[in-house]
């Protein structure tokens, strides 16, 4: 086990997020919201492949036909990195320029589940959505303020998900039949002076690991009693997304940010903006991928 990062990338990213590790290609995907871009990187060559998206991009899982699956400023959308074809399957907030996709993940039935922000951050603005594999939509939660986080117990019986202006972790029920969540509560609170709860994954022993935005550092929880576990500190202040990868799933891949840093943070903190890797000692589990 290890405290320490290695820089990975040094990309510079304006606000690097969506942090996900594709377990059968060996490969690591994440986004660079503002400047709507989709990074692929290869860890066998160090390559980070950048494809230029003609919109906001919040989030990207794999899916199971082939290509990926994609959160944009005007809905879910396929995109296939061998022919660049972007397809927006369905919008949920049609004219609703304010709003674009941030945060989602797919659960353990292949549904993906992606929520949407008003693009300042207005609290009560987003929504969270599902869309199950036959590409229909449903609304989960309204009212929400910027939807981070996303992640399922390894029983599948609980869906973890936070709602960074909450500055808590819910817990729902869930039923993986369905789809559906019930019996909302708090499991994990958090304080202004730790930094906003951002994107979050799981280990192999149920425990969440929490990248804190200001805070910088990516924490280790216990979900069933609110313990802070484990922190490991990184060289950027918005430390904004998590997600196990390598050969063993054994690596913490964590991306980061450079927006609102001043030119003196900047100073402080050159290597913001950049995505960074650890062996915390432990290993997660594989990501889920889209269905339909």
């Amino acid at each position: 086990m290890s405290d320490s990062v290695e820089l990975i990338i040094e990309a510079q990213a304006t606000l690097g997020e969506g942090a996900i590790w594709d377990s059968k290609k060996r490969l690591f995907y994440w986004v660079d919201i503002l400047e709507k871009q989709l990074h692929i990187f290869n860890p066998a060559t160090s390559e980070d492949r950048t494809f230029y998206l003609d919109q906001y991009v919040g989030t990207v899982v794999p899916r199971k036909a082939g290509g990926l699956m994609l959160g944009l400023y005007h809905g879910f959308a396929s995109f296939d990195p061998d022919t660049q074809a972007l397809e927006i399957v369905h919008d949920p907030e049609p004219g609703r320029d304010t709003n674009r996709f941030n945060d989602g993940k797919c659960d353990p039935a292949g549904r993906f589940w992606a929520g949407t922000m008003e693009l300042e951050g207005r609290p009560g603005a987003g929504s969270l959505y599902c869309m199950d594999t036959d590409l229909s939509v449903r609304r989960m939660l309204e009212k929400t303020g910027i939807s981070n986080g996303i992640a399922w117990s390894l029983d599948h019986t609980t869906m973890y998900y936070i709602d960074t202006l909450t500055w808590q972790v819910a817990a729902f029920d869930y039923d993986i039949k369905t789809g559906s969540i019930a019996n909302r509560r708090p499991t994990i609170t958090f304080t202004k002076e730790m930094g906003h709860p951002d994107g979050m994954t799981i280990d192999e022993e149920g425990m969440l690991w929490i990248a804190l935005c200001f805070g910088g550092r990516v924490t280790r929880w216990n979900p069933s009693n609110g313990e802070l576990l484990q922190s490991i500190h990184v060289p950027a202040r918005l430390v904004t997304s998590c997600a196990f990868g390598g050969p063993n799933l054994e690596q913490l891949y964590i991306t980061t940010a450079r927006v609102t840093l001043d030119e003196a943070a900047l100073r402080e903190l050159p290597l913001a903006g950049s995505v960074f890797r650890a062996e915390p000692g432990v290993r997660g589990i594989p990501a889920y991928e889209f269905g339909g």
